[in-house]
């Protein structure tokens, strides 16, 4: 197919997945869309396609409101939190030793300061739990709060652009929590012992969404996993993150159409990165983790696309001779570079499992994670298509070049 084709219908994939309603948020109906357009779009092309459900929460968030007196405070719910109706005294805490020793029960804690440095993980996440991040969740549990507000400066090395984030983001987590920036945190602790009034209308809802596997040549004994993740950050388009990534899969899978060699190649459309219980990688290592054996390599495409920059590869785990190819083979296009490896995308929970991984993403990952990531101003405008149908065609030839 001619490039200029290609780049126009990468263009269309794009903004088709960037445009579902609400958003592509695993468990909610635009996420359930996005995966029934990605296998509308594969299946045709001769792949075997599983897009078996698995169970998921999803979220309405609706009003909330902290006030004291005819005041009011500018909060936010975090998402997946429970609903609540509180009037009660403010307790803060900015340290865990002060969490250890604060007195919360049925109170409303304010969480500023050091403890709020960085996003807790869910509690119940296998693939990364720090220490720490256990020791708060339990100290709230035993602490019995009846809300929680936590207050947060920017930190886009964790969280990207997003400001304020919410500490918690966890619908394993039963204590009601709302989030607000540093600097509305600092005017509500200077009223600490007054009583607020917290309201939030929320609710968890009980949901599905299915990842996308495309399969060709299923029965080979060595097989190369390619992934991206197909959901998005709460109510955010998600262009580089990370439809792009999933845009690239859907080109790849176009031109491997003809693909007839000794390896088996698995397209998947993950579904749950941006979700507090990676529910889709949950469930692809649930169902799948027999064959795990017979992956040679997994290749994750994130936040590619970028219109500054290249496009950069890094590897985990690579043998010398792999390395070696797929340099040669990235050396004949102009827009791809070596990078630095990174740690927290879907290539992980396969490095986990000692499988080697390549790793794309934008060169300038850095900008993008400081000005856009999981913000409102994740739109198509910011994606170069050409640059994903050069990426889409650099694994085309490094596929082949293995079947040669």
């Amino acid at each position: 197919m001619p490039e200029s084709q290609l780049v126009d219908k990468a263009g269309k994939y794009l903004y088709t997945l960037c445009s579902v309603e609400p958003n592509r948020r695993t468990g909610s109906p635009g996420n359930r869309q996005a995966t029934g357009f990605f296998a509308s779009v594969v299946e045709p092309l001769g792949y075997e396609v599983d897009t078996t459900p698995f169970p998921c929460t999803d979220f309405i968030g609706g009003e909330t409101r902290l006030s004291l007196g005819s005041r009011d405070f500018e909060v936010h719910i975090s998402p997946y939190s429970l609903p609540c109706e509180v009037l009660s005294p403010v307790i803060e805490v900015s340290t865990v030793e002060e969490l250890e020793r604060c007195r919360c029960t049925d109170r409303i804690l304010l969480l500023r300061g050091e403890i709020c440095a960085e996003q807790l993980m869910p509690k119940n996440f296998v693939f990364y739990n720090p220490e720490n991040h256990q020791r708060i969740y339990a100290l709230l549990e035993e602490k019995r709060p009846a809300a929680i507000v936590t207050a947060t400066a920017r930190n886009p090395e964790e969280v990207g652009a997003l400001y304020p984030f919410p500490l918690i983001l966890d619908g394993d987590f039963d204590i009601p929590t709302a989030y607000c920036t540093d600097f509305v945190g600092e005017a509500i602790a200077a009223h600490t012992g007054e009583r607020f009034r917290l309201r939030m209308d929320t609710r968890r809802v009980p949901s599905t969404s299915s990842n996308v596997i495309a399969r060709k040549n299923p029965q080979g004994n060595q097989k190369i996993v390619l992934t991206a993740h197909i959901d998005a950050y709460e109510d955010t388009p998600g262009a580089s993150d990370n439809a792009s990534g999933t845009v690239v899969l859907m080109l790849l899978a176009e031109l491997l159409t003809g693909y007839g060699g000794p390896l088996a190649v698995e397209i998947v459309a993950l579904n749950g990165e941006d979700h507090y219980s990676a529910a889709g990688q949950m469930d692809y290592l649930h169902r799948y983790e027999s064959e795990l054996d017979r992956t040679m390599l997994a290749i994750n495409i994130d936040d590619v696309g970028y219109v500054e920059g290249r496009t950069a590869y890094s590897f985990i785990g690579c043998s010398d001779a792999l390395r070696r190819e797929a340099g040669e083979v990235f050396a004949g296009f102009e827009g791809i570079t070596e990078g630095e490896p990174w740690y927290t995308g879907d290539h992980m929970i396969f490095v986990q499992k000692g499988i080697p991984a390549l790793a794309f993403t934008a060169e300038r990952m850095p900008e993008l994670m400081k000005m856009v990531t999981h913000t409102q101003r994740d739109r198509p405008e910011l994606i170069d298509c050409a640059k994903l149908v050069e990426l889409a065609r650099a694994l085309d030839v490094l596929i082949r070049r293995w079947t040669s």
